[in-house]
């Protein structure tokens, strides 16, 4: 037991931190025999939760006899007490069939992040994967006009990169087929990030008759260009944040739209991959595709989000890899959102 708390005392906190999360309303000793029928006295409880006080895992509201959870009690909470909900068939079977549903429209990331934010009565938040890392499988050619065509990049994992470029002299189909034969023949296999950085010399000799092929190096920096992290950003469900107690008074209404309107922070705060260590410093250690990582309020360096949860995961398509997460209050139901995270993460992760 990391924490070093007695078996009575991890209960205790346990049902301090459910009871807080069920009703957001301060956690008396009394009350808490009465909710979950203990075997024992008001005084003995008040006397353990004064002790987890003492440690730092329980706070005294000024305005309230009860008790609430600081940062470490939900620390202590999430990584050694909970036991994370597995979601009923049929909600599985749900979540399954609208996954499936998602995964065949254009913005991918957004109905997802619609999707996490109406499971958890949350803000869902959804990084679309880095095509940075993907392998390109080939190119097509679209011809849209006399003038205009859109390449296509397949991916693998079936990822899908358009880009409409425009021409000054309408290319004839042979010319353009062998151009897209030769950019298949050079560049199908690499990543993009491995595009970009050589995608000049790989094409420096071809026979360029046409100009096709200068034309395609002189917009290669759109075609290939890297995506920027706010661009692949999806957020949802916003309403269901605000209905939260945490969220009423006017100041920190005013604190979370400012997290909201931050871009890079929110990316940020999906992306935190690190595992705090017992004195709420980071150690690095990068958690697999899949599992759901959980950063709570201080862990974020940044008091904008002091009161501020996220339990995210990364996912993986083909070789390119997202991450998908749901925001709340430090007070939000870990086991339910940590069950909900993991399940999407895995259903959105193709080979």
């Amino acid at each position: 037991m990391a924490s070093g708390l007695t078996v009575r005392e991890r209960e205790i906190l346990r049902l301090v931190v459910t009871s807080f999360i069920e009703t957001a309303a301060p956690v008396g000793s009394r009350p808490l025999v009465r909710r979950y029928g203990l075997d024992l006295s008001p005084a003995t409880i008040r006397n353990t939760m004064s002790d987890l006080e003492e440690a730092g895992y329980l706070e005294h509201p000024h305005t309230s006899a009860g008790r609430v959870p600081t940062w470490r009690g939900y620390r202590t909470f999430v990584d050694e007490l909970m036991q994370t909900d597995v979601l009923g068939e049929s909600e599985r079977g749900l979540v399954r069939a609208e996954v499936e549903r998602l995964l065949a429209v254009d913005d991918a990331a957004r109905e997802a992040s619609k999707l996490l934010g109406r499971l958890s009565n949350l803000l869902g938040v959804v990084l679309a994967p880095n095509l940075a890392t993907g392998i390109l499988e080939r190119i097509e050619a679209i011809p849209l006009s006399s003038t205009r065509v859109m390449f296509v990049l397949s991916l693998t994992g079936g990822l899908v990169r358009t880009l409409v470029l425009e021409l000054e002299a309408g290319p004839q189909r042979a010319p353009l087929d062998a151009l897209i034969g030769l950019l298949n023949e050079r560049l199908a296999g690499l990543t993009i990030d491995e595009i970009r950085r050589t995608y000049a010399a790989r094409l420096d000799d071809a026979d360029d008759r046409t100009s096709l092929v200068r034309v395609i190096l002189d917009r290669s920096h759109a075609l290939f260009a890297e995506q920027t992290s706010p661009d692949r950003l999806r957020v949802a469900g916003a309403q269901h944040l605000l209905a939260q107690p945490e969220f009423r008074e006017p100041a920190d209404l005013r604190t979370f739209v400012r997290l909201l309107e931050d871009e890079h922070f929110l990316v940020e705060l999906l992306e935190a991959r690190a595992v705090t260590a017992p004195d709420g410093s980071p150690a690095d250690a990068p958690a697999p595709v899949g599992q759901a990582v959980v950063t709570i309020g201080r862990e974020h360096g940044d008091e904008r989000a002091g009161r501020v949860a996220v339990v995210s995961a990364r996912y993986r398509v083909g070789d390119a890899v997202g991450t998908i997460g749901v925001v709340g209050p430090t007070r939000m139901d870990y086991a339910r959102v940590v069950g909900i995270v993991e399940h999407v993460a895995a259903l959105l992760s193709t080979p």
